[in-house]
C-alpha cells in the first residue's frame, strides 16, 4: 500500500490520541507519534510470522491517519500478546494502541468475523474458550476441578453477563440477535444513530 499527502488526515490520527486518553491516559495514547518504523514490532510479532500482518504498518497508517486502516484485516490480526510492546525501542504501547483502534473500527461497525463469533460464544455460554472434553482433561491432569467455576459450575451467572452485555448494546454493536442468539447482519450505521 502507498500512501501519499491525500491519505494523511491529521483529524484521524488525532481521534486514535483522543479515544485512547481515558484508557491509556495521555502519554500512553501519544506514544504511536514515537514510531520511528524500525521494524523492531513487525519481528517481534508472533501473528506476523504466518500471516501477512506486518504492526508496523497499523501503527505507521494510524500515525498518517489513513481511515482506511478502520477496515482493514489486519487491526484484527493482533493476538495482544504484548511482544511487540516489550520489544519496542521507542516505548510505543503497539498493543494497547491496537485496542483503542479496534474500538473505533467497531463503532463504525467493523469487527473481523471471529471476533463476532467469539463474541456470541460469550453471549451464549459465558466463555470465550469452550470447556470441551480435551479441556476437562487437562484440567484434571493439573489437579484442577474438571469445571471451572465460572458460568459452567455456576450457569445462573450467565444471566448476568447478558444483562451486562444488554446494558452495554454490545449486542448490537456486534451485531447478535438477544432474542435468537444468532449472528445477525452487522449495521454499519447504528454508530450514526
Amino acid at each position: 500500500m502507498v500512501l501519499n499527502s491525500k491519505d494523511y488526515k491529521k483529524e484521524f490520527s488525532e481521534a486514535i490520541v483522543n479515544a485512547g486518553i481515558d484508557f491509556l491516559g495521555e502519554d500512553k495514547s501519544n506514544s504511536f507519534k514515537r514510531c520511528y518504523q524500525c521494524g523492531t514490532c513487525t519481528g517481534a510479532c508472533p501473528s506476523g510470522r504466518l500471516t501477512g500482518f506486518r504492526t508496523r504498518k497499523v501503527i505507521r497508517q494510524a500515525l498518517l491517519g489513513s481511515e482506511e486502516l478502520l477496515s482493514s484485516d489486519d487491526l484484527w490480526m493482533c493476538t495482544t500478546c504484548y511482544e511487540c510492546y516489550e520489544k519496542c525501542p521507542r516505548d510505543v504501547k503497539i498493543t494497547d494502541l491496537i485496542k483503542v483502534i479496534r474500538n473505533l473500527a467497531s463503532e463504525k461497525g467493523y469487527i473481523a468475523d471471529a471476533h463476532r463469533k467469539t463474541s456470541l460464544y460469550v453471549f451464549k455460554t459465558g466463555h470465550a474458550v469452550p470447556v470441551n472434553a480435551d479441556i476437562k482433561k487437562a484440567r484434571l491432569e493439573l489437579g484442577l476441578t474438571e469445571i471451572p467455576p465460572t458460568t459452567h459450575k455456576y450457569p445462573e451467572a450467565l444471566q448476568m453477563i447478558k444483562d451486562i452485555m444488554s446494558e452495554l448494546e454490545f449486542c448490537k454493536k456486534v451485531g447478535i440477535c438477544e432474542e435468537t442468539g444468532e449472528l445477525t447482519e452487522l449495521d454499519l450505521k447504528y454508530a450514526s444513530e
